[in-house]
């Protein structure tokens, strides 16, 4: 406090009452947040107490992120503090969201030791808008649903909620299985293994087979697989037979194998298996045992 009776601090004396810088003080008080109560006879300024508390205040707002501007707006009456947080914490999450992704294609890029160019790319993905997320979607399942008009609508359902959508707050987890999802869903050769699916399961459903069918179908599959690999039956064995005839019947077995080939390859399980973490739910099954046992039983009697 100057000894002047009046008072007053200058711009020094309030630096050295609250462990501010000179500079500091002096930017803010130009900036309107700290105005000066008055003026010494050499021309400098001077504070009161209650400046005293505003610069207080003034810090703690700063500390917590928020801009001069804001400051000033809560100073002069224009909002309140309580408005002005409830706005810094959405700022503040969408900072954290663009964190964890930035976070998410950096660990990508080190786990698989990307090119810058890859790195762009998967920046690029990563940081797609809802909407262009959801166009990516929809073009994928154009394209492979496009003039089928007789496939599973079972199939459809579990295709789309399978090309999912990223979360609005997403884990680091759910960005870079988005990243590898969004590239494998836009690859030409992986939109023809898929759209061979579809044309597979349109060719084999009659018009009154009802929706689930197929689905029930790989179900019962894999549980007559499951069972003949308990008991030990090998695929070249001849009770294999029976169990393909269980569920096959006589339908050729050739045919059925290019089927159940495309329905089996590791990409579709990858495809499956990432969707499964960019939507939040358990990873399902891929049974790779299963049909790795009904398609080598199937190889052996292809041919005959």
């Amino acid at each position: 406090m100057i000894e002047d009776g009046t008072g007053l601090f200058t711009i020094g004396e309030l630096a050295r009452a609250t462990g501010l810088s000179v500079r500091t003080i002096r930017y803010w008080s130009d900036e309107g947040a700290l105005p000066p109560v008055g003026r010494s006879a050499g021309g400098y300024r001077l504070y009161d107490a209650a400046s005293v508390a505003r610069l207080e205040l003034v810090r703690t707002l700063r500390e917590l992120g928020l801009g001069l501007s804001d400051v000033h707006r809560v100073l002069t009456g224009e909002t309140t503090v309580a408005q002005v947080a409830a706005a810094h914490v959405k700022a503040l999450d969408a900072q954290i969201r663009s964190l964890r992704v930035t976070r998410a294609v950096l660990s990508t890029v080190a786990r698989r030791g990307s090119t810058a160019e890859e790195m762009t790319l998967m920046n690029k993905l990563a940081r797609l808008s809802a909407a262009e997320r959801r166009r990516i979607v929809e073009d994928f399942m154009t394209e492979i649903f496009e003039g089928i008009d007789t496939a599973d609508p079972d199939i459809r359902s579990r295709l789309r909620f399978a090309a999912a959508e990223l979360p609005e707050d997403p884990t680091p987890e759910q960005v870079d299985a988005w990243v590898e999802l969004a590239e494998l869903i836009q690859d030409p050769d992986f939109r023809a293994l898929m759209r061979q699916m579809i044309e597979f399961n349109a060719a084999d459903r009659g018009p009154d087979v009802p929706p689930g069918t197929s689905l029930w179908f790989m179900s019962r599959l894999v549980q007559l697989a499951g069972q003949a690999l308990r008991r030990g039956i090998a695929p070249e064995a001849p009770e294999a037979e029976d169990v393909l005839r269980e569920v096959l019947g006589d339908a050729d077995r050739a045919a059925v194998l290019e089927r159940l080939s495309a329905a089996a390859n590791e990409r579709v399980a990858r495809y499956r298996e990432l969707s499964a973490v960019v939507n939040g739910v358990a990873c399902p099954s891929a049974h790779r045992e299963e049909f790795a046992w009904v398609v080598a039983a199937l190889r052996v009697r292809a041919g005959r």
